[in-house]
C-alpha cells in the first residue's frame, strides 16, 4: 500500500473498501491455530487484514465471514470470535487508560475542576477528559476555556479513578507531549466503539 510523503501509512478497509491511515484502523492476524486475533498494537507477525475502527464494520465482517475468508487456508479451519468487537473495545480502552496512568507518573496530567481550569487558562492542555457518567454541572464552565482542545467523554468515573489512583475523577487534563498524542490516537480508535466525543479529535498524523 502507498506511503504518503509525510510518512503516513494507509491501508484499505476489508469491509468498506476505503483507504485510511493505520491509526484509524484495526489490524487482524491469524495465529498458527487459525484463530483471528485483533492486533491493536500493530506489532504481531504475519499477514494482516485491516478494518476501520468502528463496531458496526467489525460486526459486519464477522457476520459476513470476511475475516474467515481472508485468512482461509485450504484444509485449515479459521476461527473468528463472534464477540470480536467487544474484545477490541476492551483492548483499546485498556491502552487509553494505561496512557493516562503513565501520564500521571510522568506528571503530565492533572485532575479536579480547579486544576483543570488552571491548566486551561495557562494554555498547557492537549486534551481534556470528562467522565461520561458524571453530572455535567461544571463541564460547560470548562468548555468556555477549552476552545478547540479535544474533549473525551467516554470513560466512566470509575475507569478514570482507577487509572489515576484517586477517587471520583470527573475532570482531567493532559499536558502536550508524546503520551497525550498516543492517548488521543487510541481514543480516536475507541470512539468507534463507544459514545461520540463532544468535538472532533484532531491528531497530527506524524506525532505518534
Amino acid at each position: 500500500m502507498p506511503r504518503a510523503k509525510t510518512g503516513i501509512v494507509e491501508r484499505r478497509c476489508l469491509v468498506s473498501g476505503k483507504s485510511g491511515t493505520t491509526s484509524a484502523l484495526i489490524r487482524f492476524v491469524a495465529d498458527p491455530d487459525g484463530h483471528v486475533i485483533p492486533d491493536v498494537g500493530n506489532d504481531l507477525p504475519g499477514r494482516g487484514a485491516w478494518i476501520t475502527s468502528q463496531r458496526a464494520l467489525i460486526d459486519t465482517a464477522v457476520k459476513r465471514g470476511q475475516l474467515r475468508r481472508y485468512f482461509g487456508r485450504k484444509g485449515s479451519p479459521v476461527f473468528v470470535d463472534p464477540k470480536l468487537a467487544d474484545r477490541i473495545e476492551n483492548a483499546l480502552s485498556s491502552r487509553c487508560l494505561n496512557y493516562l496512568g503513565l501520564a500521571k507518573r510522568a506528571g503530565q496530567i492533572v485532575a479536579g475542576y480547579e486544576k483543570v481550569r488552571a491548566a486551561l487558562k495557562s494554555d498547557q492542555v492537549a486534551a481534556r477528559i470528562e467522565a461520561g457518567n458524571a453530572s455535567a454541572a461544571d463541564g460547560p464552565k470548562l468548555d468556555k476555556l477549552s476552545g478547540d482542545i479535544p474533549v473525551i467523554e467516554w470513560f466512566s468515573v470509575e475507569e478514570l479513578s482507577l487509572a489515576l489512583g484517586r477517587q471520583n475523577v470527573v475532570h482531567a487534563a493532559l499536558a502536550p507531549g508524546g503520551l497525550a498524542d498516543c492517548f488521543l490516537t487510541e481514543s480516536l480508535r475507541l470512539g468507534g466503539f463507544r459514545e461520540t466525543i463532544s468535538r472532533p479529535v484532531s491528531v497530527k498524523a506524524n506525532s505518534v
